[in-house]
């Protein structure tokens, strides 16, 4: 009977040290979990990380097509800054950041406050105005060599009218990175719209209100009311066009092939040039090393202005 006793007891008290047990951790680590993530971390690294390895080592050897020679240290990147058409190229991406980057951010922003309205109209114009985001870089750059090609494009045509000459924007070397500049505003001007009209319809309309019970007329709500309250988001615009037209190819391309005169050349194009056309393969990785510095600068300040202004 005491044999008994004692085994219930053990039993109870076994019982009960399985119940006050912890659980276990459901947020432990667990190495299978790496299975989700390895379809992506596969193409990243394939796609991304052994490239920019591979091309930073390139950059310091003398290669071409036929294979990787000897290693050269720095003496492609003292060849290109002893190169004047680079120094050059690297002006006119500079050149073409500084006239696409405020007017797709002004422009963008302009659009989106006066199509911030929820009438059918509105819908119509947003559509249309985002629709040209959605064309290939041959196409706009197909429709814009219409308009700018001398004596029987539709901007001579325009100017035909007024018994005027019109510009010539692709063969003028002091235009025509205008002209490519113009082309792509018209390319590009959806998505900062788009953005702007997100931030736009995140402010609450009860601010707005009390703004009007207040006498604020337009500039002063803009100024005081929608401005800060969009200000992030004109942050991002400004720095996300600026990484993008870094890149500027297509267009230049296609449109000018560089010139006249190199003076439509941008970075990309130049690379282009040096790797599959002069087979540099070792100056054209070092000149995308520089990109991608002044690329991986632009990006770091966007990180750098969203925390800040965050913890603000």
């Amino acid at each position: 009977m005491a044999e008994a006793v004692v085994s219930s007891g053990q039993e109870f008290s076994s019982s009960l040290a399985k119940q006050k047990a912890p659980p276990a951790n459901i947020n432990a680590a667990q190495w299978r979990n790496a299975l989700f993530v390895a379809p992506y971390l596969f193409f990243f690294v394939t796609m991304l990380v052994f490239p920019l390895i591979w091309g930073i080592w390139l950059s310091f050897h003398k290669a071409d097509t036929f294979g990787v020679g000897k290693f050269v240290g720095l003496a492609n990147y003292a060849r290109l800054f002893g190169d004047r058409i680079f120094l050059q190229s690297i002006g006119n991406t500079f050149y073409f950041v500084l006239l696409t980057v405020p007017a797709l951010a002004i422009l963008g922003l302009f659009l989106a406050l006066a199509l911030n309205r929820q009438t059918r109209t509105a819908a119509f114009f947003r559509a249309a105005f985002f629709s040209s985001s959605v064309l290939s870089v041959t196409i706009v750059t197909l429709i814009w060599r219409i308009v700018f090609v001398p004596d029987f494009g539709f901007l001579a045509t325009v100017y035909g009218w007024f018994d005027a000459k019109a510009p010539a924007f692709l063969s003028d070397p002091n235009l025509a990175m205008i002209g490519i500049a113009i082309a792509t505003i018209w390319w590009c001007l959806g998505l900062p719209m788009m953005l702007f009209l997100s931030a736009l319809q995140q402010v609450p309309a009860e601010i707005y209100e009390a703004a009007a019970l207040d006498n604020a007329n337009r500039w002063q709500t803009f100024r005081s009311i929608t401005l800060p309250s969009i200000k992030r988001t004109f942050i991002l615009v400004l720095l996300i066009q600026v990484v993008l037209q870094f890149q500027l190819f297509g267009q230049a391309r296609l449109m000018t092939q560089g010139g006249p005169n190199n003076a439509s050349k941008p970075m990309v194009l130049y690379i282009y040039d040096v790797a599959f056309k002069r087979w540099d393969l070792g100056l054209g990785a070092a000149a995308s090393e520089i990109l991608f510095i002044l690329i991986l600068i632009a990006a770091m300040a966007q990180y750098f202005l969203t925390r800040n202004r965050g913890e603000a």
